[in-house]
């Protein structure tokens, strides 16, 4: 039976979202086997802060060259590349017997992440229709955090095997997307963009509910005379605003905190005395709380609105982080304090997962011209990367110098700095087609400040 219509498109995202089960597992397995890795390579804190880096350093590189080669090869394609990356680094990483090898099979994974969090939401969200585009590319961001949460399940089930078998159940996931993809459409918008406009008006009649709809759709992609343009294109005045807001969101998914606590989780708890099964099993929570919001965030980014979304939950993670730091810093980690603790991780988690990490993906496929959008979503997953290297980097540092307590209240306040972002440069693009939201930019009505001033000068005259 051939599949079409939202048959297809929940297959299509289905598929592609394995790309971000790959991104979650290969990122938060490490929170698990580093409790292993530092016994046996003998790693001190900067040691372990390289090996869990290395990923990271990789998924920058990655996330900033796959722009320039899903404009060319297009989007199916690209994803290919990443599922076959996911694989050969994930063969070397489960028989690295070196720190260099377990260094460069991480970095090679994190090419891999890279690729898919660049190319993925983008090739999700040019195949989904407005009004079921916000949950079908959350799904990408589902699938990242239920990643994350099989991989803690994993490290404590495991925690007395072999690091290697942690790593290496990745392989099937890898294999599953590799010849998934081999069978999936291309991006439509991307043949349009390449002048294959017969090829596009064919898969968007299999994706959508008629015909009419299809052509439609294809006549607004046309009527907007996209080209390839170079990375020039996002300097450019009407495209800033765009920029601001998709990777103003990047840049504050990581340091708002979350992969701080996601990768460092069961190092800080078990510091602090709570031992490492119970620091595992916490981690596990985290994992939960984490699906939980997700699945919360792909209701609500097309019940709610995107931004509207934002500006509900961010208010909650700052009120849970400043609680968080509280209980660090007055030591409260035994009795009902532990408890306290525990539940501030879990509440921050909920509200700060529910929010920027469900909209990152989502606004950063949706607000740049077709003309750049693989470019922007490169900036956009650049920025969430470079960001995440700066954190895993510095966060035991962070620890060790300030204490947990006031490492917690730093990110407070760039939780608290995040709903003022939100609310003066991210619109709401729930609902719109990624037609209308160009045309947004063009006549200058896409942030949210802009409108305001816009309506001030009409007033004043």
């Amino acid at each position: 039976m051939r599949l079409s219509g939202n048959a297809l498109t929940n297959f299509i995202a289905t598929i592609s979202a394995t790309g971000g089960l790959l991104f979650g597992y290969d990122t938060g397995i490490i929170s698990s086997a580093l409790l292993q890795l530092r016994n046996e390579f003998h790693l001190d804190t900067l040691g372990a802060e390289v090996v869990t880096s290395a990923i990271i350093l990789g998924a920058l590189i990655g996330c900033l060259v796959a722009g320039g080669i899903s404009d060319r090869l297009g989007r199916r394609r690209t994803v290919m590349i990443a599922a076959a990356l996911f694989l050969v680094g994930t063969v070397i990483v489960a028989s690295a017997h070196s720190v260099a090898v377990l260094i460069l099979a991480r970095l090679i994974l994190g090419l891999a992440i890279g690729g898919a969090s660049q190319i993925v939401p983008i090739y999700i969200a040019e195949i989904s229709p407005p009004e079921r585009r916000g949950r079908l590319v959350v799904g990408f961001q589902l699938a990242v955090v239920s990643g994350v949460t099989i991989s803690f399940i994993t490290g404590y089930l495991l925690r007395d095997s072999s690091w290697r078998l942690m790593f290496g159940i990745g392989m099937l996931p890898a294999l599953i997307l590799f010849l998934g993809m081999a069978f999936l459409p291309n991006s439509p918008r991307w043949l349009a963009l390449n002048g294959q406009t017969e090829e596009a008006r064919m898969v968007l009649r299999r994706v959508r509910a008629t015909d009419e709809i299809a052509d439609r759709e294809l006549d607004g992609i046309l009527e907007n005379h996209d080209v390839q343009a170079p990375w020039s294109e996002l300097a450019k005045p009407w495209v800033r605003p765009a920029l601001m807001a998709s990777v103003g969101i990047a840049l504050l998914c990581q340091f708002t905190g979350i992969n701080a606590v996601m990768y460092y989780a069961p190092t800080i708890f078990a510091d602090a005395g709570f031992g490492q099964d119970s620091a595992l099993l916490t981690s596990v929570a985290v994992g939960v709380g984490m699906v939980f919001a997700t699945v919360f965030g792909g209701w609500a980014v097309d019940n709610w609105g995107r931004r509207t979304l934002l500006l509900r939950l961010l208010p909650g993670a700052v009120v849970a982080l400043v609680v968080l730091g509280t209980a660090f810093a007055m030591h409260l980690t035994g009795g009902v304090g532990a408890w306290i603790t525990v539940a501030a991780v879990m509440a921050y988690t909920i509200f700060n997962t529910g929010s920027l990490s469900v909209a990152i993906w989502l606004v950063g496929a949706e607000v740049y011209p077709l003309s750049c959008r693989s470019k922007g979503m490169s900036l956009v997953a650049g920025g969430h990367w470079g960001a995440d290297l700066v954190i895993s980097l510095t966060t035991l540092s962070l620890v060790q110098v300030l204490g947990a307590g006031w490492t917690f209240w730093l990110f407070a306040a760039v939780n608290a700095f995040a709903f003022w972002f939100v609310l003066r440069y991210v619109p709401e693009t729930k609902g719109q087609s990624l037609e209308e939201l160009e045309r947004r930019l063009k006549n200058g009505t896409f942030a949210p400040v802009d409108r305001a001033a816009a309506r001030a000068e009409a007033q004043a005259r």
